[in-house]
């Protein structure tokens, strides 16, 4: 039975709380920081009422070294850590890209220089398919070429990558492993915990949900004239408990010193592209309900079709994307559903 302790920061936002539930899952203690800039505090007692364990919870920023270094002396025997602690929102990046520079590079870099003072074995960053662009060609793999970013958010994806590669490379008693996720989606099963974004959603899952349950009026669908099947875009949507599932499977190779170079890469995904429109018409035959919906103009800066080729993960850590898009769908929804008080 593993008792290790990992450190999970950004653990009450919408990954790091599936995550932190799959840890425990996994007989993991989870030390958690956040400083609720973007979730709730209540999202503690859903991770509780579904694993029966209380994370313990450090409210702070990642970005100051003095509270990181509280945290370490309070908790010594910390294993690993899990990083989700980043700013996220990619228009905001454009308007704000000082602050995204300095919330998703400074936190790196403090755990990064404190993880050999505090004998932490391994780092897990979770990086995206941002870092990938455009591709020259799907399903796409790790060894595809990193494209210039679009956006200050994606920058700060491919700046940590490189700093993590650097400083494992550099240091033989740090090790990391970048996830790049390609779309999450969906909620636990429990209803519990999800994806709760703070004012207009960014994401399209989030969006659909709240336009079903009549909070949005109507959802745009932007761009119905790409090169696809259907003429919108074509995204890989994996479910979140299988992302998360992820996340432990990497930090137990690290804590157990199985990784086979001190710094890897793996897509995390479904290896499906599913299309816009795909998705829409799937949430509502699941739920059986209608989402009012209309074709809008392209958005600048959508990429036209990305899924993942999960070879490496699938062989080399073990793991596969279990769960269908119907039964994420559905999970998405009966959330939405508890959250809002819908019957």
């Amino acid at each position: 039975m593993k008792t290790d302790r990992i450190l999970v920061t950004g653990g009450t936002g919408y990954i790091g709380s599936h995550t932190t539930v799959e840890l425990q899952n996994a007989g993991f203690e989870v030390v958690i920081i956040d400083n609720l800039s973007n979730s709730n505090i209540e999202v503690l007692d859903g991770i509780e009422r579904i694993t029966g364990v209380r994370p313990a919870f450090i409210e702070g920023d990642v970005t100051d070294r003095n509270t990181l270094i509280r945290l370490f002396e309070q908790h010594s025997d910390i294993k690993g850590i899990i990083n989700f602690a980043a700013s996220k929102a990619v228009g905001e990046s454009v308007e704000k890209p000082l602050l995204y520079y300095r919330n998703n590079l400074v936190s790196l870099i403090n755990l990064l220089e404190l993880m050999p003072q505090y004998g932490v074995k391994g780092i897990v960053f979770s990086s995206s398919c941002t870092v990938y662009g455009e591709p020259d060609q799907n399903p796409i793999d790790e060894s595809a070429p990193i494209k210039v970013a679009t956006s200050p958010y994606g920058n700060t994806k491919q700046i940590c990558e490189d700093i993590l590669r650097d400083v494992a490379t550099a240091y033989g008693d740090v090790k990391g492993i970048s996830l790049r996720y390609f779309n999450p989606i969906g909620a636990h099963p429990s209803a519990l915990i999800g994806e709760l974004p703070r004012g207009v959603p960014q994401n399209l899952v989030p969006f659909v949900t709240q336009t079903a349950a009549g909070i949005r009026e109507c959802l745009s669908v932007f761009g119905d004239d790409y090169p696809t099947p259907d003429g919108s875009c074509l995204r890989d949507y994996i479910d979140v408990v299988d992302l998360a599932k992820a996340h432990v499977v990497a930090i137990t190779r690290m804590v157990e010193g199985k990784n086979k170079q001190a710094y890897e890469v793996f897509n995390v995904g479904t290896g499906n592209g599913v299309s816009v429109k795909e998705l829409l018409s799937s949430f509502e035959r699941v739920n059986g309900v209608k989402v009012n919906h209309k074709i809008a103009p392209r958005r600048p800066g959508d990429v036209v079709a990305i899924w993942a080729d999960t070879t490496l993960a699938n062989e080399e850590l073990g793991w596969r994307a279990e769960r269908t898009l119907d039964e994420t769908l559905k999970s998405a929804w009966e959330w939405e559903k508890n959250v809002r008080g819908i019957k």
